[in-house]
């Protein structure tokens, strides 16, 4: 009898050990399954693997709400965006701060923000996230997978760097759970794909409750990546909610107070103006903890100042309400003075006193409303405006009226002077698009087919009656009890009434009968300057 322990020289083939005493025929049978389960195994085998690949994405958790979600949308929006963007400030960036609301309100600070990298080259990007949706985590959370998925496709992960990371800082884990439902990465990835093509990211989420511990992270960040040109790019958005003013002070506060690349002072900064009980906000900074970083990691590979790239809120989108705003700002870490002192904050007066528009400034007006319908049929998000011209930013009401074939097909105006004059344009050609309830919502086979008119008005002014009003120069508001309605200068002419065909037909857009005006009624007339592109076309 054989006790040795070693294996036996004499090798049984598995498919006749499995046979072993069974019949003939029995054996046959059990020999066609074991080859099929073989042969299923081979064939799965890539299946496994794909699953197993499909589960290390992550995959998008905001396509379609913060950013678009069909991909040629979102590379169009993308690359809008950068065509607009400011032009790089600085030499080669070590980093770089960028919002990460939805892009109708952030995508174009976004731009500004990656607009400074872009014509340079990098072999890793890092992109520092907020913890927004994992409540109670205190640590630093380094995605485990192998890739971001966005409608562009999948950005790969450098994952001998994450690992790198984990290994030299003790608070950091590698973590998928984290990342699942955070936007304050995704929203950046596409932004990575367009810029830099190919070039890996390394997806970190910095929630840690300690501003030293931010620091030190930074610094070892820095430390384990030496060996690589790396771009920092750090998510933060700026106040939340105070007023459109209060918004704009703290914001500039916050933003000096990051370029100075001092550490203490944003962290002063920040818990100065936190300090102050303002009404509605709530930070100051929404990725401090990034920001923090950031500074610190910049800091220790050679950055010497920062710049301050650009600065909006949401007040200034053209959807925005300027009552409860969120800050977004876009600066520069580097290593060199900047190559320009362009103002990153508009500092329009708020005292312009309106003028008449020259034919240069109508046609900005008009390719700025066009602009505004084009893109957001086009890409799902809207153009900040930003005209240099100051004249623009006149606080005015105006109407946008959009004709097709000569036939009205839309028209929504803005009475009060209470909005520069450029973002009342830029909303009301929205509206008249897409919110007239008497038109279906304006589609992009109809663009090329629409003239735009603009309305500048000038401001209200009561009249004692109808005897006051001119027509053809007077546009006419009238109210009466709760009722009211409004015809442009234009209307009664291009319609051929009279002062008393034209208050009835008034009356009746009110919802009142046509001889209301006679009784009991109030007028209000303006008047306005008249432009088109039909009409200003050469």
């Amino acid at each position: 009898m054989n006790h040795s322990p070693l294996p036996s020289k004499r090798r049984h083939h598995p498919l006749r050990m499995a046979t072993r005493g069974l019949p003939s025929r029995a054996a046959g049978v059990c020999i066609a399954l074991v080859i099929g389960a073989a042969l299923l195994a081979i064939l799965l085998g890539p299946v496994r693997t794909a699953f197993a690949a499909e589960n290390d994405i992550r995959p998008p958790a905001v396509a379609g709400r913060f950013y678009p979600s069909v991909p040629g949308k979102l590379r169009a929006a993308v690359q809008r965006f950068l065509a607009d963007a400011v032009p790089p400030a600085t030499e080669r960036p070590i980093a770089i701060i960028s919002p990460h609301a939805g892009y109708i309100y952030s995508g174009q600070i976004m731009a500004d923000a990656f607009a400074q990298a872009r014509s340079h080259a990098y072999q890793l990007i890092v992109l520092l996230g907020v913890n927004h949706t994992t409540p109670g985590f205190d640590g630093v959370s380094v995605f485990s997978g192998s890739g971001f998925r966005t409608p562009l496709g999948i950005a790969e992960i450098d994952t001998g760097a994450a690992l790198r990371l984990v290994n030299h800082f003790p608070g950091a884990v590698l973590d998928k759970s984290v990342h699942r439902d955070e936007h304050s990465i995704e929203v950046l990835v596409p932004f990575v794909q367009v810029v830099f093509p190919g070039i890996p990211i390394l997806p970190i989420i910095v929630s840690l409750n300690d501003d030293a511990a931010c620091a030190r992270f930074g610094e070892t960040l820095a430390q384990s990546l030496a060996d690589r040109k790396v771009l920092i790019v750090a998510s933060s958005d700026l106040s939340h909610y105070p007023a459109y003013d209060d918004a704009q002070r703290l914001d500039r506060n916050t933003l000096q107070a990051m370029a100075s690349l001092d550490i203490n002072r944003f962290m002063q900064v920040v818990r100065n103006q936190k300090a102050t009980g303002l009404t509605g906000l709530s930070t100051c900074a929404c990725g401090e903890q990034t920001t923090l970083a950031a500074m610190s990691a910049s800091k220790h590979i050679g950055a010497s100042i920062g710049t301050v790239v650009s600065y909006a809120n949401s007040g200034d989108a053209l959807v925005g309400d300027r009552d409860r705003v969120v800050g977004y700002g876009a600066v520069v870490f580097h290593g060199s003075a900047p190559r320009s002192g362009e103002e990153p904050f508009p500092r329009m007066p708020s005292n312009i006193e309106p003028a008449p528009l020259s034919p240069p400034q109508q046609q900005n007006l008009l390719n700025f409303a066009r602009k505004s319908l084009t893109q957001f049929i086009e890409t799902e998000t809207l153009p900040l405006p930003r005209t240099v011209d100051p004249l623009l930013y006149a606080r005015q009401g105006a109407f946008v009226t959009l004709k097709r074939h000569g036939e009205l097909r839309g028209c929504i105006g803005h009475m009060g002077d209470d909005l520069p004059l450029c973002h009342v344009v830029g909303r009301m050609a929205l509206q008249a698009a897409f919110n007239d309830r008497r038109f279906p919502h304006l589609k992009d086979s109809e663009l090329e087919e629409i003239d735009i008119e603009i309305s500048v008005l000038t401001p209200l002014r009561p009249v004692d009656g109808p005897a006051d009003i001119v027509v053809g120069r007077d546009g006419v508001m009238l109210r009466k009890s709760d009722r009211s309605a409004v015809f442009l200068p234009q209307v009664a002419p291009e319609q051929g009434w009279n002062r008393d065909e034209m208050l009835g037909h008034l009356c009746r857009k009110a919802g009142l009968s046509e001889k209301a005006w006679k009784d009991g009624a109030s007028f209000y007339t303006f008047q306005a300057q008249v432009f088109s592109e039909s009409f200003l076309q050469p």
